[in-house]
């Protein structure tokens, strides 16, 4: 008999947990929820409940392309069940991008049959490493826009993600890691960086999302860089789908 392993118990029915944190728009002084991002979690009472571990063993265990399906699977399924209408924002590696040539299909198909639309769906590029095969890469990348679906690069200013990857991809949202945002408020040369990748969005068409927001000091020097998307603790932790509202709050 086949052993049990610890990707089967990923992969199998309950083995991923859902949570949604909000990405905020500010606009004249108000937060609109914008998106929800959908992370993954493991196992209750298990280390794979923490993020990092979950994907550490994933990528070690070279099953990225299955339990990013899996992924898709559960929180499209949990998107289901949220009021309104978000965006939601799902997590996946590039390198599944590359590998798996039926995943536009398969994202569609998951949205038709929880009654999610299509065009709702941001799908962030998580992987610190450059594409390898830059044909289907990009071939997948076309596909999953000509469904509607729009494109994030996360962790920007980290690994894989220069000059060269941003200008190739031309990400919809460039989200910028939480290196550079938090406590920017008190260090000129993180607020330098974030103002050069907000300018660069904003030359190739897209925009900015800064990550972990989480003091009043921090949004105030987010805000004056002219970003007015947001995420982090400040506005919203992660919480499970039915918690999750679209009612506007004052910052």
């Amino acid at each position: 008999m086949k052993r049990r392993t610890l990707v089967d118990e990923i992969l199998a029915p309950g083995g991923l947990t859902i949570l949604f944190q909000p990405i905020f728009e500010i606009v004249n002084g108000q937060s609109m929820l914008f998106a929800l991002e959908a992370l993954s979690r493991g196992s209750k009472g298990t280390n794979l409940e923490r993020a990092d571990v979950l994907f550490e063993y994933v990528r070690r265990m070279n099953r990225e392309l299955d339990v990013d399906r899996a992924c898709v699977s559960a929180a499209i399924a949990a998107a289901a069940s949220v009021p309104g209408s978000p965006a939601i924002s799902i997590n996946v590696h590039a390198s599944t991008l590359e590998r798996d040539e039926h995943f536009a299909s398969y994202l569609a198909e998951r949205c038709v049959e929880h009654g999610v639309r299509i065009d709702r769906i941001v799908l962030e590029i998580v992987e610190h490493q450059r594409f390898r095969d830059a044909n289907t890469f990009f071939a997948a990348l076309d596909g999953l826009r000509a469904l509607g679906v729009r494109i994030a690069l996360d962790d920007i200013g980290l690994g894989y993600s220069n000059h060269q990857m941003l200008i190739e991809v031309c990400p919809d949202l460039f989200k910028i890691d939480r290196f550079f945002v938090d406590g920017c408020s008190a260090r000129p040369h993180s607020r330098a960086a974030i103002e050069s990748i907000a300018l660069l969005a904003s030359r190739l068409g897209g925009r900015v999302v800064a990550e972990g927001i989480e003091t009043p000091e921090d949004f105030a020097a987010i805000s004056a860089l002219g970003i007015d998307l947001v995420q982090g603790y400040y506005f919203g932790r992660p919480a499970a789908p039915a918690s999750q509202t679209t009612q506007k709050e004052k910052v």
